[in-house]
């Protein structure tokens, strides 16, 4: 997909599409259509395609409009406690991927967490990480890697029978606990690259 600036016709239809498909995903599930978008949008769907080639560069679009609009602004908030500023992102990525369920599916299904805004997702947990383990917070041997898998592991524990979501707070608390300094180190992990999502049937 193109990075060059969009011209302000161009950006407007850019900025209807990927908000009409956010509601579609979200009110229609997976299975709603390039069509469908379009016509919630107000355009063409020669337009949509002009702008998407295809559903997956939409699915990237929408996800990476869910970072930046809904997550990124927590992440990259700074208080002077940086445990409650790595708590505090770890509780807002949980809870936005389950406000946006079918968009977080969606992004699994098409691997589609590998994007440059994804990248400054990642960068920015860091930087929270860093400052947790330079106030002595935090484990020191902690990793990128490790609150993601805290994030996918506490996604594990939402499930229909509790909607207001106590579960997924106790989980998350319980995970984060690991999380703080002690006597006994962690063993090492498999590789120091952050996996990417499961691939869907295997």
């Amino acid at each position: 997909m193109s990075t060059r600036p969009l011209r302000a016709d161009a950006a407007r239809n850019y900025e209807r599409i990927v908000s009409a498909a956010v509601v579609a995903f979200e009110e229609v599930g997976p299975e709603a259509t390039l069509e469908q978008i379009a016509e919630q949008a107000g355009v063409s769907v020669m337009t949509l395609y002009r702008r998407f080639r295809n559903r997956d560069q939409l699915i990237q679009a929408v996800f990476d409009h869910l970072l930046a609009t809904e997550i990124e602004p927590v992440v990259t908030a700074r208080t002077d406690d940086p445990w409650q500023d790595l708590v505090d992102a770890l509780a807002t990525v949980t809870d936005v991927l389950v406000r946006r369920q079918a968009i977080h599916s969606l992004a699994l299904e098409f691997q589609t967490f590998a994007g440059e805004t994804a990248r400054h997702f990642l960068h920015s947990m860091q930087h929270l990480l860093s400052r947790a383990i330079d106030a002595e917070a935090v484990r020191p041997e902690l990793e990128v890697r490790d609150l993601v898998a805290v994030i996918v592991m506490t996604m594990a524990t939402v499930h229909p029978g509790d909607p207001h979501g106590a579960d997924r707070r106790r989980y998350l608390a319980l995970l984060a606990d690991g999380l703080r300094p002690s006597t006994t180190a962690l063993p090492p992990p498999s590789s120091h690259e952050v996996p990417g999502p499961p691939v869907r049937g295997r």
